[in-house]
Formats: structure tokens, C-alpha cells, sequence
């Protein structure tokens, strides 16, 4: 376990190494368009999951524009859906505070979220509706929260409303992750009170697994509400065929 740690470890650094050269080299250009973050950011998830050995199955077809709406289990999530299309995240202000990764979300176009602010959410919205112009989709985890898979939180309407009330479409992606010798998937989630580095630690130790992302087909919503619920519960019971 400790040599796995250790090799994914190193393959990882120079993975964020590559990363940050390839950006930095699109900065010399001039300022990078949205579309291109979003771009930079499905390679370099793309090279985190080759380097690393992480295995990927795709089910489904990734959305080109819209909101798509996903259940949270951890941070490897952004990575994999990431690498599965390019798109802008919508993510709690404290995202920004993470080694690497605050950065990296900040680099590639993450629209921040601060859940105590009436005025950030309202940022938020207007935000997310001009992102809907674009031909890159925006990605939300309505739980508000990564959980150990177990069960899944309700969705927050409010976050959903941009696209409720613009008329935009809306598809689910579902995210179940195996791993071998039927361990059980919330060895791979971030959930409760543990540590950002524990969490780190387990995902570079954990045996092989297998990510799993089903997309569903795209729908238009009315009523936040209903789209909220409806969502939800087309997630749940994905999540349980793919067991």
C-alpha cells in the first residue's frame, strides 16, 4: 500500500506540474477565453486519470451546453467528470482554500459559491445564466456536500432555479465508483469531518477502482422544485443499477 501511495504520489505531482506549465504557456498568449479553461481543464483531469492508473466508464452522452446536475461522493468526482467533458463547476467558496485544487478550479472558470452570502447567490445565478450561453455546460452538486454514498441528500432548489427559470435543459450525471474485492465505495468518499490531506491519502492507497458516470437525457424544467425532486430521484435509482 505504502509503494502504491508513493507512485501514484509522484505520477500525480508531475501531472499538476504539467498542468500548471500548459496554463502558464496559455497565458503567454493573452487572456484565456472560458472555453479554453474548460478545455485546459479536461486535459489535465484526463492526464491525472492516465498517470494515476484510474479507470474510467462512460455510459451515456456528455452534454455539450445546459446545466448537469451530478450526486458528490469527493473530490475525485471533479476530476472524472472533468475528463468526461469539458465544463465550469459551481462549488462553495472554500473549494478556493484547497492545495492545488483551489487554484486550479479558480483557473479553469469555477463559479464560487459563498452559502452564507444572500448577495453571492444571487452573483451566482447571474453567473450561471450567461454561462448557459455558452457551448460548455455547467456542473452543480445540489446536495451542497460529498457524502459516503450511502445515502443521497436532498437538492437544493435555489441552485437549480437559474436554469428552471431560463428554460435551460438540465441533465443528471450519476457517479458510482467499484472497487475490487467488493470493498465498499465509501473508502473512496470524503464525507463527515475528515481531513482534506486523509482524504488525499486514501485515494492514493486505495487498490484499483473503477469510476463510473451514466449520463441521462436531457430534460427542461419549469419548476425548481420539481426539478430538484425529479433529479434527485433519477440519480437514486441509477445509482442503483449500476450496482
Amino acid at each position: 500500500m505504502i509503494f502504491r501511495s508513493i507512485r501514484r504520489a509522484v505520477a500525480l505531482v508531475f501531472a499538476l506540474f504539467l498542468s500548471i506549465v500548459r496554463y502558464g504557456l496559455l497565458r503567454l498568449r493573452g487572456p484565456i477565453p472560458l472555453e479554453r479553461r474548460a478545455l485546459w481543464s479536461q486535459q489535465t483531469a484526463r492526464l491525472i486519470l492516465a498517470c494515476m492508473g484510474i479507470r474510467c466508464r462512460v455510459e451515456g452522452t456528455p452534454p455539450t451546453h445546459g446545466l448537469v446536475i451530478a450526486n458528490h461522493l469527493g473530490i475525485i468526482d471533479v476530476v472524472i467528470l472533468s475528463a468526461d467533458m469539458p465544463c465550469f463547476f459551481v462549488a462553495k467558496i472554500e473549494v478556493g482554500g484547497l492545495p492545488y485544487f483551489g487554484w486550479a478550479a479558480r483557473a479553469c472558470g469555477t463559479i464560487f459559491l459563498d452559502r452564507s452570502s444572500l448577495e453571492s447567490a444571487m452573483s451566482v445565478a447571474d453567473q450561471m445564466v450567461e454561462r448557459f450561453k455558452l457551448q460548455v455546460p455547467v456542473l452543480l452538486f445540489p446536495e451542497g456536500t460529498s457524502t459516503d454514498g450511502v445515502q443521497l441528500l436532498p437538492f437544493h432548489p435555489r441552485l437549480i432555479d437559474p436554469a428552471t427559470s431560463t428554460g435551460t435543459q438540465i441533465t443528471t450525471a450519476t457517479i458510482r465508483y467499484v472497487l475490487e474485492g467488493g470493498r465498499p465505495e465509501k473508502e473512496l468518499c470524503w464525507w463527515g469531518d475528515e481531513p482534506f490531506g486523509t482524504h488525499m491519502l486514501k485515494i492514493l492507497g486505495v487498490a484499483g477502482f473503477t469510476a463510473m458516470v451514466r449520463f441521462g437525457e436531457p430534460r427542461i424544467y419549469t419548476n425548481r422544485r420539481v426539478a430538484a425532486d425529479s433529479t434527485r430521484a433519477e440519480i437514486a435509482a441509477t445509482r442503483e443499477q449500476m450496482k
